[in-house]
């Protein structure tokens, strides 16, 4: 892999200098474009040209625009032999912090475009932002796949060989139009896209050159010459996706469905219209998801047969299981999505909870002692607010995957900022996480774990128990904690029941601490049974599981098919 950098610039004087400097120690051959600047700029362009040696200078004698000036540099680049080029706007927009990240990726995935997946702060301009959800509705019509998550962002690496092929066979918008239309025919011609997070900023002192009438007209007339494009290509793109290989994801490597400004909208319309304004919202994005996530849906209906098999006369689970009974597990998630809301706002009062068992966990909190609360993905967690026993405060710590839900969670601490509820993200469950939920028990918080989902860092260090009449894995990790937390350690189940929440809180262990000897049997015989327990409230409540992925597939077989295959160097 050879890689140079392309960076098109058209009168930015205010960063290129910043991001340049940024951009060296990589030791990367940089493609300056000067797409016809005016004469300061122009001048400031020859001196960093002139001042680093990585950096050529090419100039337009006027201004083409900014595709004009990315295939120029693409196509110089490649002359020059390079096989892939990674494009940065010259406007400070792009964290260059992420570079490796991608070039990583471009490195496993050589004949792949790598593309940025922007996350946006609150510096976009709103009209931008809600242009580009028209776009993205129709390059997926363009390409009959949903596999660009996002066409307009112009951090990318490009593999140099095939885009130039496209170059020669296709003629393409050079303005605003170029990076949509670059990325739906590069996937026509069988180019695979992949996408990395990244975080995207509109700087204060930034310009930007998007004209509004004549660009939106002028990528209005592209969408149009793509989709009669697609109409064309549609037995062919049809049997593409017919021909593609079927991989089935570790849970924990699926990116959070729904972007950060999807679910601001549903958080905003919720504190405007309340429940009834949200849901109309609500229900046909649910309805869309249903429709185009196929392995959840697949996994719904997997856990609604096993769970049938066992409670055969249940109420909602009637007749043959098809999609009806999924979609109404799908319904169920979107309404228990809307209830979190409820909690973390504190419109959920105690007053409407049943919490029978609260007493169970009175006696340790009143003498100020910390301790865990094993719970799952099963009912609605954020009612752990529900354990605010007689008024009194109680500091709960919730531990949640970082990359799983990070929209979502950051949302609901916009919605309420002094909730008592704190979300701990993290990554995986290390020493670090350790010592930091010591302190948080020594304090006398509750420390709350889900112990239902495996990680991929959990790679042979899983236990098999039964659920449901066949053996699943369950992390170790959680169990592990617990046991070096030395306190007391409860179950919790929150289960809504008659139109009501109820909270189950049962004693599990005074501690999972004990003796080195036998550590990994007593820890086995602790997640034997918490699957028990769990299976207990989930046949009661078989619609509000929310695991949805393949519970019972064995971790090992999962985190191999996640990893990259490594070709046979024997094989010619």
């Amino acid at each position: 892999m050879q890689l140079a950098l392309v960076i098109p610039n058209y009168n930015h004087r205010q960063a290129i200098k910043a991001t340049l400097a940024r951009l060296e120690p990589l030791g990367l051959t940089c493609y300056l474009v000067n797409d016809g600047s005016d004469d300061e700029t122009r001048h400031l362009l020859c001196q960093l040209a002139a001042q680093h040696d990585w950096v050529r200078l090419l100039h337009h004698p006027f201004n083409r625009g900014k595709g004009a000036a990315v295939m120029t540099g693409l196509r110089a680049a490649y002359a020059d032999g390079f096989s892939h080029a990674l494009q940065v706007d010259a406007d400070g927009q792009h964290d260059l912090d992420d570079i490796p990240k991608m070039i990583e990726t471009a490195k496993a995935q050589p004949h792949a475009l790598i593309s940025g997946l922007p996350q946006y702060d609150e510096s976009v301009p709103k009209g931008r932002l809600y242009g580009r959800y028209l776009t993205h509705f129709w390059v997926w019509v363009e390409t009959l796949s949903l596999d660009i998550r996002d066409s307009m962002c112009g951090f990318r690496v490009y593999p140099l060989a095939a885009t130039e092929q496209l170059f020669l066979n296709e003629a393409l918008g050079e303005r605003m139009d170029f990076d949509i239309e670059v990325l739906v025919k590069l996937y026509w011609q069988g180019v695979e896209v992949k996408h990395l997070p990244t975080r995207v900023i509109y700087p204060e002192d930034g310009s930007s050159h998007f004209q509004g009438f004549k660009d939106n007209v002028r990528i209005s007339a592209m969408h149009s010459k793509l989709f009669f494009g697609m109409l064309r290509r549609m037995p062919q793109l049809l049997r593409h996706k017919r021909s593609r290989p079927k991989t089935v994801k570790h849970w924990s490597r699926m990116g959070e469905r729904g972007s950060y400004w999807g679910i601001k909208l549903l958080a905003t319309s919720y504190k405007l219209g309340g429940h009834w304004l949200c849901r109309a919202i609500m229900y046909p994005v649910i309805c869309y998801f249903f429709a185009t996530g196929r392995t959840a849906r697949h996994a719904s209906q997997t856990f609604l047969r096993q769970v049938q098999r066992l409670e055969p006369k249940h109420p909602d689970l009637q007749g043959e299981i098809n999609w009806r009974h999924s979609l109404k597990h799908f319904i169920a998630f979107g309404n228990a999505a809307l209830d979190r809301i409820d909690a973390w706002c504190d419109r959920i009062k105690l007053s409407q909870v049943d919490f029978p068992d609260r007493e169970v966990l009175a006696k340790p909190l009143a003498q100020g002692q910390g301790a865990v609360l094993l719970v799952s993905h099963l009912g609605n967690l954020e009612l752990c607010r529900a354990i605010s026993i007689h008024q009194r405060k109680v500091k709960v710590n919730v531990m949640v995957l970082t990359q799983n839900a990070e929209n979502f969670n950051r949302v609901l601490k916009q919605l309420n900022p002094d909730s008592a509820l704190n979300l701990i993200q993290v990554t995986e469950l290390g020493p670090s996480t350790s010592m930091l939920l010591q302190q948080k028990i020594e304090q006398g918080e509750l420390v709350v774990i889900a112990g239902d989902r495996t990680s991929t860092s959990s790679e042979g260090r899983v236990f098999y128990a039964p659920f449901m009449g066949k053996a699943a894995p369950f992390p170790q990790g959680p169990f592990i904690l617990a046991s070096l937390l030395d306190c007391p350690v409860y179950l919790m189940f929150c289960l809504r029941e008659n139109g009501r929440y109820r909270v189950h809180v049962e004693h599990f262990a005074d501690t999972l601490k004990g003796p080195r000897a036998g550590r990994m049997e007593r820890l086995q015989a602790a997640v034997n049974r918490y699957a028990e327990r769990l299976e207990h409230y989930a046949r009661r409540a078989p619609l509000q599981w929310f695991n949805f992925f393949d519970f019972w597939r064995k971790d090992d077989e999962l985190l191999r098919e996640a990893k990259p295959q490594t070709p046979n160097r024997t094989e010619k």
